[in-house]
């Protein structure tokens, strides 16, 4: 019925532009988020049968509700590439003219993946601050709404035995809970005692996270019943309008919106238009519907479905949750054609870390991970106090391996030149599941000292680690290869180039993929060797710590990309 009417509706508004006088037509394709799709299509139907045209061209506007995980799914296939954790969408899922997500956020990675997408246009329409959904009853507890809550109270609750039941809409199938995780991380801090913060609180936010936010919204109580209250959900980061529209149905418990401080990036719905509109008039009826979405009118719309105007104020008929401010702050910036930042200066490497650390945290996996132990290894890191190479490394690798949850498996191989008889590599902990083998693994770290006289066998010792983790490959599981190397192949006793890449070309299964990153450590690694050896592995990428006290940064920007380097 909805199909029905809106096709009505857009033949209707049709018939009246050619009454109109304008000859022709162009028809503009827009896949909006579902909460926003509703006042689009008002507007856009407003602007029909006012007479839309472009250059005495008649406009036919075709809205459409699409989840941004979905279209971002499209995107990548048309580009060849995955998000972490989201995959690619089937061919029934059109990439449309015009794309209108929740969160330019979806732009940034998308541009991470693929560098050949950049939209023409990128601007925001609409804004959602993101919240901390609570039951009003447990809001009242922590002096709700006269009290304000921060991030560091929050992460106080986790670890102890007053422990919030807390959960998240999967941060990388979702914009609120990527940007949410944003947050706890800047609050969280670097070093081990942050990263323990980090740690728990994804843990205890993955114990109820949901891949879609509807049914997150369903663990919520039912009832004001005690027993209800202290079991179900309560408490997830969710966008006020989230709120909005579930306070809307008048649950027996509604929900309270609290405003953490500092502020979340919020959601800022990004008008896009998409690459390959490159049609003038189809371009002119992109700029011609943005124009009607800037309109004092299309903001009572917004107000209509419970969000904000980019500037964070809210039209006529909006319904403010208790304690809500008059305005949030305004969106500086949605992003550009150029990649760009996103919201509140968010940049794509920012998004990397920050999924990097829930699929670490929360997603099963299998890795093997392989440090070069060359002699260059030892030389002192300015910027780390003077602590060499090989020790900047493995303090990474130390808070790498707490970070990973028990659902993963790992190895540790150190490679060199000779380090096996003629082997340039040695197995320190064969690819073991964290549930037994963590002390095992962690006690490893302390062999990565550098071999004085070392050289780098590198092309062995890639081809060998490869074959490894494809030897017991895991179905249901990221399957990788993370390689640390501060040089180049020095290794006259080993393989000469072409006859390695021809061997790993060989080596690959389309139905055993693994993945092979390479984190290159210092200004002296030869990136263009990396990327040659990248370049033969699908799925793989390349990553430079130019400054080698950023390794644990660049760390987590590998784990939380799926293809193409930095």
């Amino acid at each position: 019925m909805a199909i029905v009417v809106v096709i009505a509706g857009t033949w209707l508004g049709y018939q009246q532009l050619a009454d109109s006088g304008c000859t022709g037509s162009v028809r503009l394709s827009v896949a909006a988020a579902p909460e926003i799709a509703p006042a689009v299509e008002q507007i856009a139907s407003q602007w029909i049968t006012g007479g839309a045209e472009v250059s005495g061209t008649c406009v036919a506007v075709d809205v459409t509700e699409a989840t941004p995980a979905d279209i971002a799914g499209a995107v990548s296939r048309e580009h060849n590439v995955a998000l972490a954790g989201l995959g690619t969408a089937p061919e029934t899922v059109a990439v449309p003219d015009v794309w209108l997500p929740d969160s330019s956020t979806w732009l940034l990675r998308l541009q991470q993946e693929a560098s050949g997408f950049k939209p023409t246009k990128i601007s925001s329409v609409a804004q959602s601050p993101i919240v901390l959904a609570v039951p009003e009853p447990i809001a009242k507890t922590f002096g709700w709404p006269d009290k304000k809550m921060s991030w560091d109270q929050l992460l106080s609750q986790f670890g102890t035995d007053g422990t919030l039941q807390v959960g998240i809409v999967d941060p990388t199938r979702d914009a609120a809970g990527l940007n949410s995780l944003l947050a706890i991380g800047a609050i969280a801090g670097s070093g081990q005692e942050g990263l323990l913060k980090k740690t728990q609180a994804l843990t205890a936010l993955s114990e109820n996270d949901s891949s879609l936010r509807e049914e997150l919204l369903q663990q919520f109580p039912k009832s004001t019943d005690a027993n209800d209250l202290g079991t179900s959900l309560q408490a997830a980061p969710l966008s006020e309008e989230d709120v909005v529209a579930y306070n809307a149905q008048r649950p027996a418990v509604q929900l309270s919106a609290i405003y953490m401080e500092p502020s979340p990036t919020p959601l800022d719905y990004p008008y896009s238009i998409m690459p390959q509109v490159v049609d003038t008039a189809k371009a002119a009826a992109a700029d011609g519907l943005l124009a009607q979405l800037s309109s004092a009118a299309f903001k009572d719309s917004l107000a209509a479905v419970g969000l904000r105007a980019p500037d964070g104020t809210y039209g006529a008929a909006f319904q403010a949750p208790v304690g809500a401010p008059a305005a949030s702050p305004a969106v500086k910036s949605s992003g550009g054609a150029d990649g760009g930042k996103a919201a509140s200066g968010v940049s794509g490497n920012d998004l990397s870390r920050a999924v990097g650390s829930w699929v670490a945290t929360t997603l099963p996996g299998r890795v093997l991970a392989v440090f070069d132990v060359s002699g260059s290894m030892g030389k002192a890191v300015p910027t780390a106090g003077g602590a060499t190479r090989a020790q900047v490394t493995q303090a990474a690798a130390r808070g790498g391996l707490s970070l990973f949850n028990n659902k993963w498996a790992v190895g540790v191989w150190r490679f060199s030149t000779n380090l096996d008889g003629s082997k340039p590599y040695k197995q320190l902990v064969p690819i073991t599941p964290l549930t037994s083998g963590r002390p095992q693994l962690e006690a490893s770290i302390g062999e990565l000292n550098p071999v004085p006289a070392g050289d780098t066998g590198l092309y062995d010792t890639v081809l060998a680690a490869y074959q490894e983790v494809q030897k017991n490959w895991k179905a249901g599981r990221s399957n990788s290869v993370i390689l640390f190397t501060d040089g180049k192949n020095e290794n006259a006793d080993g393989l000469g180039q072409d006859e390695f890449l021809d061997k790993l070309k060989k080596a690959q299964d389309p139905k055993k993929p693994v993945r092979l990153v390479l984190i290159g450590i210092g200004n002296e690694v030869d990136k263009g060797e990396l990327d040659t050896i990248s370049k033969t592995v699908k799925g793989s990428g390349v990553f430079i710590a130019e400054d080698p006290a950023r390794i644990s940064d660049i760390f987590l920007e590998a784990i939380g990309t799926r293809t193409g380097a930095s």
